[in-house]
């Protein structure tokens, strides 16, 4: 990401930026969401912003701040999944389509063993080092 402009952001970062993609969100909504206290998203919010990857939304409450991806934050979306989809291209050539697709599908039915599959769905998989720098 470094290469591509984007050598500011963190793993962390992604975690909230996840929730962003479904649209504006208060940081109320993404402190529940990610499991935190409002104060570590405000932070995060203030850090990822000063950095041009958030902004100010409109809601139907003024009252409420919500917060959504700029331009610049969906670029950098944008250059992730150009990212992955360079690395599975990747992969694919390194082990061939056939054993690619059943890597993929042996790790879809572990995620499905571990109760996984609804939590990566709704963007709920919790980040374990979750702390604002």
């Amino acid at each position: 990401m470094k290469r591509a402009g984007y050598g500011d952001l963190r793993e962390s970062h992604g975690y909230l930026v996840q929730h962003l993609l479904r649209g504006p969100h208060s940081v109320g909504q993404l402190a529940k969401l990610l499991g935190v206290s409002q104060q570590a998203v405000s932070k995060t919010v203030a850090e990822l912003s000063r950095a041009g990857y958030l902004e100010a939304a409109v809601g139907d409450d003024a009252r409420v701040r919500l917060v959504q991806l700029s331009r610049r934050g969906q670029a950098a979306v944008s250059a992730t999944r150009r990212l992955r989809e360079r690395l599975e291209a990747s992969l694919r050539k390194r082990l061939g389509t056939h054993r690619s697709q059943q890597l993929h599908h042996s790790l879809l039915e572990l995620l499905e063993e571990l109760g996984g599959v609804t939590a990566v769905r709704e963007r709920r998989v919790p980040n374990p080092d979750f702390r604002p720098r």
